[in-house]
């Protein structure tokens, strides 16, 4: 193997780990699954229980861990046609294949360096530093067999990642009358509270603050030449836990009807906070969202998320082989879409934290320092 043949492109790595939220297989797993979720967060039974409903939609079963699957294949074929051999593997936090036990079984292969690929495009507790935490806390179980872990710097800006998104709600709004023109895009992404938002902006762009960027890249993709006239802007959903707590606004639905209000009669769905199409997409959106639209006179689609499209598998591809050829100490510069910079492949100290400036103690991984 010489040292540029593309087999040698993955190096240092002996694995691609992909790492996801997780979420239950039937409707015996729904409450067990939504108890690891919320573990240590005090929420009552009872709003288990309902929240639980949510999957009693579908049978019981969250579409994530399916798609989850047809991305790993997906990753595996791009891998392929480069001419790359990179074994994927698949662990999540809340639900089985459990992200230690993924590794157990790598490491039992001989793994010993492996980088990872979360679930999450956008920087925030939730979406980073909390991975951060879980895959940390996997190797203190594995102990002295634990391989090496790298992340994926989070991706919202990577150019695949951009126009997969761009091209989803431009084919969306082919089904609507008239098309883009004259439509409202409602971007959407999972609530945070506020002091998780501040948080994230501690040490680069917020969390709103990214979102805002890849809207703004996305808009401008979509007018092109032509310039069709459409407007845009932010909403969120999924929100829980306290309702005291101030959390992201507004609402989706509460948007939808204010939006109705203002006359908007059509109207894109955009799911850009979100790489599939799982249960906050499959209810929230696809179940509620579109009810409220159609109770208010609104013609609405929703466009696909990122899911396996060809420009965001290649975007995720590019990435990993960037980040291997820069820990083999080679120029790789990070190709990026938009007003802000890549993220950095290490997190720095503070950042992504539950709130600005508390320490909790939890070790991370990707930023020993922090």
């Amino acid at each position: 193997m010489t040292e540029n043949s593309p087999a040698a492109l993955a190096a240092p790595y002996d694995a691609l780990l992909l790492c996801s939220f997780g979420g239950p297989n039937g409707p015996d797993d729904v409450l067990p699954f939504l108890r690891n979720v919320t573990v240590g967060k005090n929420i009552p039974e009872d709003r288990l229980v309902e929240v639980g409903e949510h999957y009693g939609h579908f049978g019981g079963k969250s579409p994530i861990n399916e798609q989850n699957l047809e991305l790993l294949a997906a990753l595996q074929a791009e891998l392929g046609r480069r001419g790359i051999d990179l074994p994927v593997i698949w662990g999540n936090r809340n639900w089985h294949p459990y992200t230690v036990d993924a590794l157990r079984d790598a490491a039992a292969f001989g793994t010993k360096r492996v980088l990872t690929i979360v679930t999450s495009a956008y920087a925030s507790y939730s979406g980073s530093r909390q991975y951060r935490e879980h895959l940390a806390a996997a190797v203190s179980e594995l102990g002295d067999i634990a391989p090496e872990i790298d992340i994926v710097r989070p991706f919202f800006n990577e150019p695949g990642f951009v126009l997969a998104n761009a091209d989803a709600i431009a084919e969306a709004a082919a089904k609507l009358d008239g098309g883009l023109a004259g439509a409202h895009i409602v971007y959407v992404t999972h609530s945070i509270p506020d002091a998780m938002q501040d948080a994230s902006a501690v040490t680069g762009p917020g969390y709103r603050e990214q979102h805002e960027d890849v809207l703004a890249t996305i808009n401008a993709l979509l007018a092109g030449d032509v310039a069709p006239t459409f407007e845009s802007s932010l909403a969120y959903c999924s929100r829980s836990g306290d309702p005291r707590t101030p959390w992201l606004e507004p609402d989706v639905n509460d948007h939808l009807e204010a939006l109705a209000q203002a006359g908007v009669r059509k109207v894109v769905i955009a799911p850009i906070g979100f790489i599939s199409d799982h249960m906050e997409v499959a209810f929230d959106l696809d179940t509620e969202a579109l009810e409220t639209a159609a109770e208010h006179g609104i013609e609405a689609v929703r466009a696909d998320t990122v899911g396996v499209r060809e420009r965001f598998v290649s975007g995720l591809v590019d990435l990993v082989l960037e980040r291997a050829a820069r820990e083999r100490g080679e120029e790789a510069p990070a190709r990026t879409v938009g007003a802000y910079p890549a993220l950095p492949d290490v997190a720095p100290p503070g950042s992504c934290r539950m709130r600005h400036g508390e320490v909790t103690g939890i070790p991370v991984i990707a930023g020993a320092e922090d």
